[in-house]
């Protein structure tokens, strides 16, 4: 079984005694269903599922009820566990097919006899027009796939060797050669495989990236599935501005352009294609800002944005056959901008940075990250090749006096840890971004 960081937080909700549920949301195939089902057994004698996908009629338990009492009535007609209070979770599946539940689960709560956790994909899509949000009743996490740290854990990397590199990273210095050096081959496995917890499984099983390629194939299908399902009205547009994200991102600037998608068509008519594949989960827009002042959203250019897959490993499968061998071995002559820029956002989104931008302007060059942090605005730079320290823009962003900027980071390949207004890194070493959250008190008194 492949250890997600998301358990813990499933732990706690297990145990706590607070009323409200719990809703798991996140892209197709990240693995939301089994890691519910697997903590899940650790904590309660009876588990009733009910995936309103394979089961529709089920839906009919909130359309044909008026009580959380006539509903636990319809529920024991259709399950054969028992309802234990205390010892029972109830597990709604693919709730996106039963928006009723989500408006319903705040009576269930208020019962206080069972625990309960929805999941579902497409959320940010089909759970918009909710007739009654139930505040305070449900609280939601996205998953998304493996994270770096979750990858190598999987591949087994120790972890008393990966809180030695933590160390060298926050107090700078040499990373030990032979850390630094499977801890990069590693990294280049995981621009291959990437964090769907199908493809890594089969790796760990079997260490055939055919075989991972074809699962990988399969999920990028299914995606397009989804468009057309969801969305008959834009579904080849969608289809196609997925297709576009690896040859976009090949530009060298990597933005997307949308006259790419449909010749001379404005950009405000296609802005929902890249919406429905942002609330979807399937891809992470990064957006120009021309002024690294926070906050960044107020000085977002909604109509420049580069577009990421929301994981590196279905990136790379849809470049040209081959490309996995050439990552896996280094091949200089490869452009890997794209894939590292899409690795770096897809830490960054995991670790809890919801927005992401990067800094355009004539005059001082292009910066490839931005993220808010408490105390302001950070720049990242990714290099892939070994010229790393050559970063005029990010030079010239620091420069200016009235963006206040206290430091950078440049992601790259070396394995020396140098901690000065511009910090280098390891590229594998963008794991240890700590999540961009409030306190746990922030206590305000006048």
């Amino acid at each position: 079984m492949l250890l997600r960081k998301i358990e813990h937080e499933l732990e706690a909700f297990f145990k706590c005694d607070d009323r409200y549920a719990l809703l798991i949301s996140g892209a197709r195939q990240v693995g939301k269903t089994f890691i519910i089902r697997e903590t899940a057994k650790r904590y309660f004698k009876n588990i009733i599922e009910i995936n309103f996908i394979k089961n529709p009629k089920a839906k009919n338990l909130f359309s044909d009820t008026t009580s959380e009492k006539d509903f636990f009535v319809l529920l024991s007609a259709i399950t054969d566990k028992s309802l234990v209070p205390g010892e029972t979770l109830i597990f709604f599946d693919e709730v996106q097919k039963c928006k009723e539940v989500v408006t319903f689960i705040k009576f269930l709560v208020d019962d206080g006899r069972f625990k309960y956790v929805l999941s579902g994909s497409l959320l940010g899509i089909e759970l918009n027009d909710l007739r009654s949000a139930p505040v305070g009743y449900l609280r939601e996490i996205e998953m998304f796939p493996l994270d770096f740290e979750e990858f190598i854990s999987a591949n087994g990397f120790p972890a008393d060797a990966l809180d030695l590199v933590k160390k060298k990273c926050h107090e700078g210095g040499e990373i030990p050669s032979v850390l630094h050096d499977t801890l990069m081959k590693l990294f280049k496995l995981y621009l291959v495989v990437g964090g769907m917890p199908a493809a890594v499984q089969t790796y760990v099983d079997s260490n055939n990236i055919s075989h991972v390629l074809q699962i990988q194939k399969a999920i990028v299908i299914e995606y397009k599935k989804d468009a057309s399902k969801y969305d008959e009205e834009n579904k080849m547009k969608i289809v196609r501005t997925l297709e576009l994200i690896p040859s976009e991102l090949n530009r060298e600037n990597k933005r997307f352009y949308a006259s790419d998608l449909k010749k001379y068509e404005k950009f405000n008519r296609l802005e929902d294609n890249f919406l429905w594949l942002e609330k979807a989960g399937i891809a992470i827009p990064v957006y120009n800002v021309d002024a690294p002042k926070p906050p960044l959203e107020l000085a977002k250019k909604a109509n420049l944005f580069k577009l990421f897959m929301n994981d590196v490993g279905l990136l790379a499968s849809q470049y040209a056959a081959g490309i996995q061998l050439e990552i896996l071995s280094g091949n200089i002559e490869i452009n890997f901008g794209a894939i590292y820029e899409n690795y770096v956002a897809q830490e960054l989104r995991a670790h809890g940075n919801s927005k992401i931008y990067y800094f355009n302007s004539k005059k001082h060059g292009e910066v490839d990250f931005l993220i808010e942090r408490a105390k302001g605005v950070s720049p990242i730079e990714v290099k892939s090749g070994k010229d790393y320290r050559r970063h005029q823009a990010l030079n010239n962003m620091l420069n200016v006096d009235e963006y206040n900027l206290k430091g950078a980071c440049v992601f790259c390949a070396s394995p020396i840890v140098e901690l000065n207004t511009i910090s280098y890194y390891p590229i594998y070493a963008t794991m240890f971004i700590a999540n961009n959250t409030l306190p746990t008190d922030l206590i305000y008194k006048i």
